[in-house]
């Protein structure tokens, strides 16, 4: 591809990877060491709460974080259905089932209302809110609706590193937060990492608890449940050498999504809303009827994209033979979204290659 979907090169924001590499093996504590408490404390300041607990990916940090809160066999957890399956496996997990609530028409994220009705109907014993594709929810009338009904909300910032609405970043309004450091998020390691923050002592110290075992101190459990999910030094030292960079690559996110945005103004594409602070720009999706037509065409000019995400969970194959909500909008938007190139190190002539390509597309189809 001339255009890849990821660049490795692009994500490294310039960081000496092979130093953070000597560090760890001069060292020589590879697991849960001081890098992991560094990059634990240096975070939490980041995302400005008290507490970060490393684990060792955004899956396991979304099933500590439901398990410390108490989650376990048939509770229901609210969640949206078109954000990968993610937080349906996390809740499958713990025995729970998932509530599948209807999606914001603009923003594909939870929509306040629905959710609202949600809880009005009860008994829920969670709400995930899923920042999608780099870009924060309705956070405020959300946190507000579940404080309201005595549910805790866990947000799952994988995508949304960075972002912030009204100066307050995301991960610092929910209980507990989570955060996937998978190669290709907006801060990536070099394999996979999760991460749990929160304001709480007490459920940081259940999630360090259940992150290793269920122990309090060395082969003393005293938490059911407990796995090994361990964020080791080698990825914490790569995130904690990238972590003060990570705005300055949001901002070029940003800016190519502009790009983006003015070029296609005009054509029959469902855009998303232009990027503010709001938005880190993990993915720029766009949707229309003709998906699987346009992405034909930009792979044939040698553009990779991709679909996130074409199967509502409702829908997935695993749960068949399962009642099925009616999620009109979550269905249709899994029908229509395609992401284009956005990233750092994706290069003004590559984006314009993928602008001329899209536009070309519909200039096309207008002559037939």
């Amino acid at each position: 591809m001339s255009v890849p979907f990821f660049s490795p090169q692009g994500a490294a924001f310039g960081v000496d990877l092979a130093a953070c590499v000597r560090r760890v093996l001069d060292s020589g504590w590879y697991v849960l060491g001081p890098h992991v408490r560094e990059f634990e404390q240096a975070f939490a300041r980041y995302v400005g709460v008290g507490q970060a607990v490393g684990v060792a990916n955004g899956t396991d940090a979304l099933v500590l974080a439901l398990r410390a809160l108490g989650v376990g066999p048939g509770a229901r957890v609210a969640a949206a259905a078109n954000a990968g399956y993610y937080a349906s496996t996390a809740i499958a997990q713990l025995g729970a089932e998932p509530l599948y609530v209807e999606i914001d028409e603009d923003d594909l994220s939870l929509s306040p209302a629905a959710l609202e009705q949600a809880l009005r109907a009860g008994p829920v014993a969670a709400v995930v809110l899923t920042h999608l594709y780099g870009r924060m929810g309705d956070v405020p009338r959300i946190a507000a609706a579940c404080r309201a009904a005595g549910v805790p909300l866990v947000e799952d910032c994988a995508q949304a590193h960075g972002a912030r609405r009204g100066g307050r970043r995301a991960g610092a309004w929910g209980a507990l937060a989570c955060f996937s450091f998978y190669p290709t998020k907006n801060l990536g390691a070099l394999g996979d990492g999760g991460l749990v923050a929160t304001d709480d002592p007490a459920l940081a110290e259940r999630v360090r608890a259940l992150r290793q075992y269920g122990w309090a101190a060395k082969y003393e459990v005293v938490l059911p449940g407990g796995g090994n999910s361990r964020l080791d030094e080698l990825q914490a030292a790569v995130l904690l050498a990238k972590l003060p960079r990570l705005d300055e690559a949001n901002a070029e996110r940003r800016a190519i999504a502009a790009r983006y945005g003015a070029a296609f103004a005009g054509l029959p594409l469902r855009l998303p809303p232009p990027a503010g602070e709001h938005d880190v720009a993990h993915l720029y999706v766009v949707r229309t009827p003709r998906r699987d037509a346009l992405r034909a065409h930009l792979a044939a000019r040698g553009i990779a994209c991709d679909a996130h995400y074409p199967v509502p969970d409702h829908r997935q194959p695993a749960r068949a033979g399962r009642p099925a909500p009616a999620l009109p909008v979550t269905e249709a938007a899994c029908a229509q979204v395609l992401s284009l190139p956005c990233y750092p190190g994706l290069t003004p002539e590559q984006a314009g290659q993928v602008i001329e390509a899209v536009r070309a597309f519909f200039e096309e189809a207008a002559r037939c």
